[in-house]
């Protein structure tokens, strides 16, 4: 996995929890256990308890850097951290909900791994997700394109990326299980200030595996080649630059 920047992510982050808003707004009951999957620096941790202020909410994220940073700004016996990955790691108890956003994008076999998860949902319990599926738009193919470009592909061949998955095999998943599954898609039109945005909301995310697998002499011009190519793509505003996003979302409950 790479390693991730928190400030770097935190940089756009009324943008970034709006979905995760959006996702829980959407979760019925009064969960007492609340997993928090890729919780990344935990800001979100307060939305959860906002929502569910009796509930114990426990974030695990494979980045070390993220859950340092949780730990730090969520000083609260209600809410505990964990350094581990979510293609391996299992709750100790059944859980009310399991909750994430933007995580199964980067889990390779992330149906599986789902899968393995719903059987430590509690009955009558919730998994809710939120993955972007904007994988066609330019701030993914001009990554792609810009780094299979000589003398970028000798160090990006292979490099990790995001893994989309189309929403119907969601579907299939939880509703194959017998559980009850509300899902949807919404195009966020953010509307982003500063010179090069896109480039630095992607460069906290999703080109980040590009930006670290490059040697430090190649990195800057990568980026000035496809900071150049995203300002083309998404052409500043008086207003700010217009960045559409889409997302998947998807709550499923237990029907046991």
């Amino acid at each position: 996995m790479p390693v991730w920047d928190p400030a770097r992510y935190l940089q756009f982050a009324d943008d970034r929890s709006r979905p995760f808003v959006d996702l829980v707004g959407r979760v019925q009951g009064t969960p007492r256990t609340i997993v928090d999957l890729g919780c990344g620096p935990g800001h979100l941790t307060e939305v959860l308890r906002g929502r569910w202020p009796d509930a114990q909410v426990h974030g695990v994220d494979s980045s070390p850097e993220m859950i340092e940073r949780a730990s730090a700004d969520n000083r609260d016996d209600a809410a505990t951290y964990e350094l581990a990955d979510v293609a391996a790691w299992t709750p100790q108890r059944p859980v009310d909900l399991v909750v994430s956003n933007a995580l199964f994008q980067w889990v390779p076999d992330q149906l599986a791994v789902i899968e393995r998860l719903t059987a430590h949902v509690a009955p009558d319990g919730t998994f809710a997700l939120q993955v972007p599926r904007n994988y066609d738009s330019p701030s993914h193919t001009l990554l792609r394109d810009i780094g299979a470009e000589p003398p970028f592909a000798a160090h990006t061949a292979g490099v990790l990326a995001d893994r989309g998955t189309e929403p119907t095999a969601y579907l299939e998943l939880f509703a194959g299980l017998g559980w009850h599954v509300d899902l949807w898609e919404t195009t966020y039109l953010h509307v982003l200030p500063g010179d090069d945005p896109v480039f630095d909301w992607v460069s906290g995310t999703g080109a980040r595996p590009y930006l670290q697998a490059l040697p430090d002499e190649l990195r800057d011009d990568f980026a000035a080649a496809y900071r150049a190519a995203l300002r083309s793509a998404y052409p500043r505003r008086p207003w700010g630059t217009v960045f559409p996003f889409r997302r998947t979302f998807v709550v499923a409950r237990r029907a046991d």
